[in-house]
């Protein structure tokens, strides 16, 4: 990000409507049949732990965590992430990943889940889930089904069916 400046930011509030233009752009409206929007159903995102970047007044990049139940654990579900595809390959997407991380291992979160591409994941800690260890609601493709631990061996004895964290829903 030499040739511009980076601004990343927690969401707030007022960010909702250009971050829901930026994912009908990138994501399209086939993204809600997702499993990981049957969670966001039941469960609004994170504002301390959801993420804009911004190059001056111009939205650039989001990204979203949100409070889910992996069995009887307690999870971080991250997504989605997006960049605008101008400016993408600019390590934007990595300081969004990085920050949420980080802030997510501050506050004391343990696990993150995500639905992605192990490649480009991998790179920040994200690891396979194996095969049959954890369910998702709705369609999945679960070579796609990825978990980082903040903590540890945090994902050891962890297994079941991802929920929202109901003692979070609205």
């Amino acid at each position: 990000m030499s040739d511009l400046s980076l601004t990343i930011l927690p969401e707030s509030a007022s960010d909702a409507q250009a971050i829901e233009r930026l994912l009908e752009r990138t994501f399209g409206p086939g993204r809600f049949v997702l499993s990981a929007y049957r969670l966001r159903e039941h469960v609004d995102h994170l504002l301390e732990l959801s993420f804009t970047a911004w190059i001056g007044t111009l939205l650039v990049g989001s990204v979203r965590q949100l409070p889910v139940c992996i069995g009887d654990t307690k999870a971080l579900l991250l997504g989605p992430l997006t960049v605008e595809p101008p400016f993408r390959g600019r390590g934007i997407g990595r300081a969004l990943l990085d920050r949420a991380l980080a802030d997510a291992k501050a506050g004391g979160h343990r696990l993150v889940l995500l639905v992605g591409d192990q490649a480009y994941y991998s790179r920040v800690g994200f690891k396979a889930v194996p095969k049959g260890r954890v369910t998702m609601p709705g369609p999945v493709d679960y070579e796609r089904l990825l978990v980082a631990e903040l903590v540890d061996d945090a994902f050891s004895d962890v297994g079941g069916a991802v929920r929202p964290d109901w003692s979070m829903a609205r």
